[in-house]
């Protein structure tokens, strides 16, 4: 395996390094090093020492879900007490609170509901798109799987349809780890590794940007980690459609995978994994920190290993929070992360576009 010396020296001559040279910085001890490195590659492709954030909220429509995740308390079975799906109504008021708080988009997920078929989420899109003018963020690879084949209808037919009623970008959630062993274990319902691809694939080939993510610390071995990063950089030197990569930590606090880990991840942990995502997505241009999972202490050093956006104030958060993630933030308190850390923040909407620089 070639030493860590050999394979920054890759970087810093701006040359793609390869699977095995990734899984040898990921496997290395040597994190100032690697950071450096990420530091300096953040700097070439995110020049003028900014730091973006945005404001907007995640709006859970349902909690009903078939997909049985091992680390979600949020999901309800069907017909199970507690389960719901929101109404126009509810969601309207959610998107004009996002509005008077500066929000400029609307992150919509749910469950994967075995009910719901296409006509509701065209409604569900069209109903908002008719009365706010808001980034419509909705929908991961998992969720139109599942609604596609209930609607019996193929993958391509449902992105089109989603995006006529009103859909402009997709997030990257429900791609935890891609890897069979690992989705088998942690999340048997959902899409496969290969069907959360072709999603990303077919959504960008109808002009439809995405994000990426990633979830480590649920029992994934290394080289599942580079294999995830690898599968990401080949469709994104594919198409190019991926806008931001975005890798967190699992939360365990009472779920069923609490007792089978037994260590979570440390800052340090996190901090390697974030660097080597910069070096190894040398095609994706942002990469966002997880402030929800990792802290904001956390999130500020990061800056230095490679991120260069903290993401959202999370005006809403279901999902994590139920399994223990409780930090909050507020606009403020991005912003004070940003200039401490010595860069010039600035608001960004869903799509990474700045649009307003901090006076």
């Amino acid at each position: 395996m070639k030493s860590v010396a050999t394979v920054l020296d890759k970087i810093y001559a701006d040359q793609r390094i390869d699977r095995e040279e990734g899984l040898a910085l990921l496997r290395s001890g040597e994190l100032p090093q690697i950071g450096g490195a990420a530091d300096y590659v953040r700097q070439k492709n995110c020049p003028d020492n900014v730091v973006s954030f945005l404001i907007d909220r995640n709006i859970s429509y349902t909690n009903v879900c078939v997909a049985r995740c091992t680390f979600c308390n949020f999901y309800r079975k069907p017909g199970a007490d507690g389960g719901y799906v929101l109404g126009l109504d509810s969601i309207f008021k959610k998107i004009e609170e996002t509005i008077a708080l500066g929000g400029t988009g609307i992150l919509m997920q749910g469950g994967m509901h075995p009910d719901l078929k296409i006509d509701y989420y065209e409604n569900l899109l069209s109903s908002i798109r008719e009365r706010y003018s808001i980034h419509l963020h909705c929908f991961s690879p998992p969720e139109i799987v599942v609604l596609a084949r209930l609607s019996k209808i193929t993958l391509r037919e449902a992105i089109q349809r989603l995006k006529a009623a009103g859909l402009v970008s997709i997030p990257g959630g429900g791609a935890e780890i891609l890897s069979q062993r690992m989705r088998k274990k942690i999340s048997p319902g959902k899409c496969t590794a290969k069907e959360w691809l072709k999603v990303m694939r077919i959504a960008h080939q109808e002009g439809l940007l995405t994000t990426a993510t990633m979830m480590i610390g649920g029992g994934e071995t290394v080289e599942e980690r580079i294999d995830h990063l690898d599968r990401l950089r080949q469709l994104q030197d594919e198409t190019g459609g991926f806008v931001a990569f975005i890798p967190w930590n699992v939360q365990l606090d009472g779920t069923p995978m609490q007792d089978s880990i037994t260590e979570q991840v440390s800052p340090v942990e996190y901090l390697m994994l974030l660097a080597v995502s910069r070096l190894y997505l040398d095609n994706i241009r942002n990469v966002q920190v997880s402030w929800l999972t990792q802290g904001l202490k956390v999130a500020q050093i990061a800056l230095y290993f490679g991120a260069n956006d903290v993401g959202s104030i999370m005006i809403e958060e279901n999902v994590m929070s139920t399994a223990g993630a409780h930090r909050t933030a507020t606009r403020t308190d991005l912003i004070r992360v940003i200039e401490r850390a010595g860069f010039i923040p600035v608001q960004r909407d869903t799509l990474y576009q700045t649009f307003r620089r901090i006076a």
